[in-house]
Order: C-alpha cells, then sequence, then structure tokens
C-alpha cells in the first residue's frame, strides 16, 4: 500500500530514507539536553541519517507520583527551542491534556500522544486542530488493526499528517513483547509507522532507575526485527549517561553509542527498500 509522505521539517517521513526520532526520555539541565542534542548532529552528519529530536516537558504516567515528572511545559517548551535554535532539529514532544497543544505546537514540529492515552479523543483532536504532525504511539493494551480509531479522529478533525509509532503489547504482565505483524497492520493504514525500540524494552513494575527495569541486551535484534518488517523509522531515547537519567534510567541508550548502532539498521533499511516492492502475496 502507498503511504503518505509526511514532512518534519526537511524531513520526508515515510520516504525511502529511515528517519530516527532521538533524545532524553524527559527535559533534564540544559547541558545534559545540549550534550544530547551536539552528539546527535554529529551522528545525523556522519550517517546521513536525518534525526527528530525529541524530549517530553512532562511524564504524567510515572508509576509513583514522588518520581521526577519534567519541567512542565512553560519551561520544557522554552528549553526545546533553544536546541532547535542552536542545531536546528525539528522537534518532538509528548502532549497529556487538550490544552497543552496549542502552546506546545508554538515551538513543536511533532505532538505525540503517549500510547496509554491513543484513544483520548479530545487529546487527539486538540493535537489535529494545531496543524501539526500528529504521532500517535500504539496504546499496549490494543489491537494494531484499531488504531485505524485514532487515525480516524485525527484525520476528521482535518489534520492527515499522522505518523505511528510501535512499542509493544504488554498483556497485563509486566512486559511488552513485539509481534512483528503489527507493523505489516499498521503499515497498511496508509502512514510512516516507526518502531520506538528503547520503550519496547522496559519491564513494567520495575523502576526504571533500577538496572532491571530494562534490558538492553535485546536492542540490537528488535530494531534489526522491526527494520526488517519495514519501518519508516526508528525511535531511540538517548542520554549521555543513562544510569544517571532521570526517567528510564534502564532502557535508553548512551548518546555516544547511538552512531554504531545505527549503522547495521541503516544497511538493513536499505536492503529491505531494494525489495519491499517485490514482496511475495500469499493468499
Amino acid at each position: 500500500m502507498k503511504k503518505k509522505i509526511v514532512k518534519v521539517g526537511d524531513i520526508q517521513c515515510g520516504a525511502d530514507q529511515l528517519f530516527v526520532i532521538s533524545g532524553p526520555c524527559v527535559i533534564e539541565e540544559e547541558s545534559i539536553m545540549m550534550k544530547t542534542a551536539e552528539k546527535l548532529k554529529e551522528v545525523s552528519a556522519r550517517l546521513g541519517v536525518p534525526i527528530i529530536y525529541k524530549s517530553s516537558f512532562q511524564k504524567d504516567n510515572r508509576s509513583s507520583a514522588k518520581y521526577y515528572d519534567g519541567p512542565g511545559l512553560a519551561k520544557g517548551v522554552k528549553m526545546l527551542a533553544k536546541v532547535k535554535e542552536q542545531f536546528g532539529f525539528p522537534l518532538l514532544t509528548d502532549i497529556h491534556y487538550p490544552d497543552q497543544a496549542a502552546a506546545a505546537a508554538e515551538v513543536v514540529d511533532v505532538l505525540q500522544i503517549p500510547a496509554y492515552l491513543c484513544m483520548q479523543t479530545t487529546l487527539t483532536v486538540a493535537a489535529a486542530k494545531t496543524g501539526r504532525v500528529v504521532n500517535i504511539k500504539h496504546g499496549q493494551f490494543l489491537a494494531p488493526d484499531n488504531m485505524k480509531h485514532p487515525v480516524k479522529k485525527v484525520e476528521e478533525a482535518g489534520n492527515t499528517n499522522i505518523i505511528l509509532t510501535e512499542r509493544g503489547f504488554t498483556f497485563g504482565y509486566n512486559d511488552l513483547v513485539v509481534d512483528p505483524r503489527s507493523f505489516y497492520h499498521m503499515n497498511n493504514l496508509g502512514y510512516p509507522v516507526v518502531f520506538d525500540i528503547t520503550h519496547s524494552i522496559r519491564k513494567y513494575g520495575i523502576p526504571s532507575a533500577d538496572s532491571k527495569g530494562g534490558a538492553r541486551e535485546f536492542l540490537p535484534v528488535l530494531s534489526r526485527a522491526g527494520v526488517a518488517a519495514g519501518v519508516d523509522g526508528v525511535f531511540v531515547e538517548t542520554h549521555p549517561e543513562p544510569s544517571k537519567a532521570l526517567c528510564d534510567a534502564a532502557s535508553q541508550l548512551c548518546v555516544y553509542d547511538l552512531e554504531e548502532f545505527l549503522k547495521p539498521i541503516l544497511e538493513l533499511h536499505a536492503v529491505e527498500v531494494k525489495y519491499r516492492d517485490k514482496e511475495l502475496v500469499l493468499a
């Protein structure tokens, strides 16, 4: 099925070139944000891979109210604007409430609907009405072909600039399972599909600061599986010192390891693009 090309800055999402969404899970102090952006800029230039800078001004679905949840909308958007001004990245951030959409859209290029909230009508419609690209994350509880429902809500609000992101299923057992059939179903919805690799290795029920709260050993195999299955982009949260990150410390990738991590999947993506139009149809 031919997909819509969704433009994010100068990036043609859904075209033959793999794109990357990367950055710290949540906005932290300025030095960390800028250090990450500087390294991402180097990686983008050396590998020729387009990068969308991602970080959240609020993480409102932490497992404890005591955990760091970000600097808030005003301070967070100001920080993201500084990253954009200095490094030129297009930006992506989460919104959790409809009244955050317009203010965030003044700065960022992509408004992300968190997985837990993908069926929230007022949230998806508010994001759609800003005219910005809307990245809808696949809810851990939702069959992949049922992502057509939040997609339809955004379309009916007058916006067809949509990206869909897979991050696995929980099945209610504190672990995420990535089903390659999900990429097939979501590709058939006609919009660019992203694989959120680092969130797919999170272990629910274990604090993200705990080394057991993520399973980084699965990052290479999962990334290759998703790219071979035909995704258009990969979502890899990065941090200069993941063990000290204020959110998802056990699953973020060290930004200094990103270049080597991306090399094999970029090569694999080139092979997938070569053969995607020759896919055997089995009935």
